[in-house]
């Protein structure tokens, strides 16, 4: 590795951190806070998460989406989810205000009702940055400046020769401040890099249908959109209520087994039905999804998890690979530790970066005077 090579990925190290260190910062930050949602959700919000065991069946979303209707008329219904699982487990039901009504599977009536909370504005600084779709547009391209740095930070934290190997994995706590920060910013960036490598392709993955078109090529195989009905299948009903529920009915009859259910209306208006069934490893790769057009209720694709390749694997992985649920608590565990380490990189880097200035203005101040 020429002195030249390593000079220019110095610099290009350096002024992409420059320009992005603080988006980093916030995305890190709030990426850590964010891995052990469901968790905090448990402890925190468990009254009415859950309502006391009955030996009644579901009653069913007819019962419950009009009883919503009841409340807030006007507002329409982005998103549904029911715990088949959890046969206790309310029915969360989410509208366009991003509130979240909690109905009681049971008998259908309303257990509470709540905006907005602080995990929901956590995720939202971390995909937008709450600048909404310029906001998404800064941190898309923010992370794509990631993904080079750490490539880039790889490759100036190798060594030049192999007896240097063994110092450039550990930090040198005996040494000055500025060699802890510097060992700080090399040691726990190299150890962080691969599942910082991970984590930022797969948020890419979200963004950019380049990141896509990389894992078609890797797998050899390509993402598939599902499988067309052929013909359509309507679903005759005359309200909303009924067509979710006679929707819930038929796919829970004809796909058995799913631990939940979810309902979310897409921009492209169509209602996407996921159906998540247990897995030993990562539960989300076990998922169904089955699209239908969202005034209608026709049926218009399938695509189900036992009829997935390798691109679709990957898709169905990809939030639980991101999130680091994919190796269960200890992912996690290790997941908001790396995040620590990312939030940690641009203040590392931005430190040395000052101390080089100041040393030397130093020297340019002595040769003045001399």
């Amino acid at each position: 590795m020429t002195k030249g090579f390593k000079k220019a990925v110095r610099q290009i190290h350096l002024w992409l951190g420059l320009a992005s260190g603080l988006i980093v910062f916030i995305i890190s930050i709030t990426g850590f806070l964010y891995v052990f949602e469901e968790e905090i959700r448990e402890v925190a919000q468990q009254e009415y998460l859950h309502v006391p065991v009955q030996e009644k069946p579901f009653i069913g979303l007819t019962t419950i989406i009009g009883n919503y209707k009841q409340l807030d008329p006007k507002q329409k219904i982005t998103a549904i989810k029911i715990t088949n699982e959890e046969p206790n487990a309310t029915v969360q039901l989410s509208t366009k205000k991003k509130k979240t009504y909690y109905f009681n599977p049971y008998d259908g009536s309303l257990v509470n009702q709540k905006g907005a909370d602080w995990l929901n504005t956590v995720l939202e600084i971390h995909r937008t940055l709450l600048l909404g779709d310029v906001g998404e547009f800064i941190q898309g391209w923010s992370v794509v400046i990631f993904l080079i740095m750490l490539i880039t930070g790889l490759i100036l934290w190798f060594p030049k020769q192999r007896r240097l190997v063994k110092q450039s994995l550990q930090v040198k706590w005996s040494g000055s401040l500025k060699r802890v920060n510097y060992d700080l910013h090399q040691v726990l960036g190299f150890y962080a890099s691969i599942v910082l490598l991970l984590i930022a392709f797969s948020g890419l993955y979200f963004k950019f249908d380049t990141a896509k078109k990389a894992v078609n090529v890797v797998t050899r195989t390509t993402l598939s959109k599902g499988t067309a009905a052929v013909p359509p299948v309507k679903i005759d009903s005359t309200t909303i209520a009924v067509r979710y529920n006679k929707i819930y009915e038929t796919l829970n009859a004809q796909y058995p087994g799913a631990s939940s259910i979810s309902f979310s209306v897409r921009k492209t208006g169509e209602l996407r039905v996921r159906m998540i069934y247990p897995n030993q490893w990562a539960s989300a790769r076990n998922q169904n999804i089955i699209f239908f057009d969202g005034k209608t209720g026709q049926l218009l694709r399938t695509k189900l998890y036992r009829d997935n390749n390798a691109a679709d694997v990957y898709e169905a992985s990809n939030h639980d690979l991101h999130t680091g649920t994919f190796f269960g608590l200890a992912g996690k565990i290790l997941w908001s530790l790396v995040s620590l380490i990312g939030a940690s990189l641009p203040i590392t880097g931005f430190i040395i970066w000052w101390k080089k200035g100041k040393k030397s203005k130093g020297k340019k101040v002595k040769k003045i005077k001399g």
